[in-house]
């Protein structure tokens, strides 16, 4: 079985700790040296990095656009088209890209962040998604546990790690037990 999994994060990377390029990008190498295939809201920065270390693994990436056409990703939204292996172009603006994202994938990784990234994670929370959190890397992902903590929502499906290949592994678990109890 093939699983996919959303690499969440910042756009703008200034906002980031000094390491987050590197470690998303280490992200969708994990993705894919652990079998899965790479999903993004196919924009700059940390999704971008993401899709970049899938490609370099040899690993397979679909990135949705908020755009209508590849003409309206390039020209209005100026993203890049050059790591995704399929693109789908929703023509939903950005928060409407978020719910179909989000819902592309069997479970959702956030790196750094920020609003954007934090409507994602709550799109995810909201459908009881898995979730995978790589903490220390800056903005959203570091607020995470926090906002969790304070919602009174219960803890969620949720996974924490500092590092790639851990935090990976332990997503790729939760998402293996949450389909083995809806198969049953």
């Amino acid at each position: 079985m093939k699983y996919t999994i959303c690499v969440s994060g910042a756009a703008d990377t200034s906002y980031c700790v000094g390491d987050a390029l590197e470690k998303a990008k280490e992200l969708g190498k994990e993705i894919v040296r652990q079998g899965a295939a790479l999903v993004t809201g196919a924009t700059s920065g940390i999704p971008y990095w993401a899709a970049k270390g899938a490609r370099e693994e040899g690993g397979f990436s679909v990135g949705l656009s908020p755009a209508f056409s590849e003409k309206d990703h390039i020209e209005r939204y100026h993203l890049p088209v050059d790591l995704f292996d399929i693109m789908i172009y929703t023509g939903f603006k950005y928060s409407g890209r978020n719910l179909l994202l989000t819902r592309a994938a069997d479970g959702v990784i956030f790196c750094c962040g920020r609003m954007g990234t934090l409507n994602e994670f709550t799109i995810t929370f909201e459908d009881d998604k898995p979730i995978g959190v790589l903490e220390g890397t800056g903005g959203t992902a570091d607020m995470i546990r926090d906002l969790v903590s304070k919602m009174h929502r219960g803890p969620g499906k949720i996974v924490y790690d500092t590092e790639p290949k851990k935090l990976v592994k332990k997503l790729k678990e939760l998402i293996k037990k949450e389909k083995k109890t809806l198969e049953e």
